[in-house]
């Protein structure tokens, strides 16, 4: 089979489009004919062995996917040969063929085209996971999405509106803006551009919490980190919860004080291990979102494709943050 492979350490450009031996499906493994692999900010930093996981080499990138079942190993009752499923695979999905545990897969809805699919169980099941499980987010509670025209940003945003709560998206630009709106913000605000000078940090926080209202923001979704994470933290409402989702502008340094004077929690979002630590989790989120998925409240939005032999490029633009919701690798 054909995959998009890692050698050596290094950027998008270090990956080749190789010829390798078909994977096997083992106990509690299907073997999946991959239809399009999703692109996401992990894919990154994993080929610069910057990720929490470090694969050894040669290994594909690519962290979700959709596809038919070509095969299924010893003691697998949920799935059969034939069934078009999506799954979260951490890396090895920009090739043709992929063997998972069965349990890190779910059905994709008749309705549901491969391209969505593989845009959809890892940024949804991401916001899910920290707006629901982390966030404990009410109806009628404002919502603040950093990043929100990303693909996690953009998925929270939809999830906070199927959930009840008031959202305002912070996003770079008026284009991004424009495409929260369409996805059901309430109100889209453009943050400056970091680094901030700390006059312009407190600027930033007052354009941040007269977006949220006078009492703040009563959730934070950060999947940007940096110097917005302060500036997010600062327009936080008293015993908010800001949650630590992401580093696309890197690790923030955050003064605790600001925690202590809010009275609110720091808390982080770490998906791939819940699932680890909850095999029930990913059937149960994913039944709940495939439901709003099927009622029009979630609307994956894929702003670039790619063939497998470019997936290189589809993840240097994400790397460039150029992307509007989700950038997808179409391998079959």
């Amino acid at each position: 089979m054909k995959a998009i492979m890692s050698r050596s350490i290094g950027g998008p450009e270090t990956l080749v489009l190789e010829e390798i031996d078909d994977p096997v499906a083992t106990d509690g493994q299907i073997l999946v004919r991959v239809k399009a692999s999703g692109v996401n900010f992990p894919d990154t930093l994993i080929i610069k062995d910057r990720y929490q996981f470090k694969p050894k080499r040669p290994f594909s990138p690519g962290a979700e996917f959709s596809g038919v079942v070509e095969a299924v190993g010893s003691g697998v009752r949920s799935f059969q040969v034939g069934d078009r499923v999506m799954g979260f695979s951490r890396w090895g999905s920009m090739a043709q063929k992929i063997a998972i545990a069965a349990s890190r897969c779910v059905a994709i809805p008749d309705a549901m085209p491969f391209d969505e699919a593989s845009a959809f169980i890892l940024t949804y099941g991401t916001s899910y996971y920290a707006l629901k499980e982390r966030g404990a987010l009410r109806s009628g509670e404002t919502l603040l999405v950093l990043g929100a025209a990303g693909g996690v940003g953009l998925a929270a945003v939809e999830i906070g509106k199927a959930m009840g709560a008031r959202v305002v998206a912070a996003v770079s630009t008026t284009e991004k803006a424009t495409l929260v709106r369409e996805h059901g913000a309430d109100g889209a605000v453009i943050y400056p551009t970091a680094p901030f000078a700390p006059s312009s940090r407190r600027d930033a926080a007052r354009l941040l919490k007269e977006a949220c209202g006078p009492h703040g923001a009563h959730v934070v979704c950060d999947v940007v980190g940096g110097d917005y994470s302060e500036v997010a933290l600062r327009a936080i409402a008293w015993e908010g919860r800001f949650l630590v989702v992401g580093f696309a502008a890197g690790i923030p340094q955050i003064p605790l004080n600001l925690a202590l004077l809010k009275s609110c929690q720091i808390v982080g979002v770490f998906w791939g291990p819940w699932l680890d630590r909850d095999t029930q989790h990913l059937s149960h989120s994913a039944a709940e979102l495939l439901k709003w998925y099927t009622s029009g409240a979630l609307r994956p939005c894929i702003s670039a494709r790619f063939p497998l032999a470019e997936a290189g490029d589809a993840i240097a633009q994400l790397a460039a943050r150029k992307a509007l919701g989700k950038i997808v690798v179409n391998i079959d």
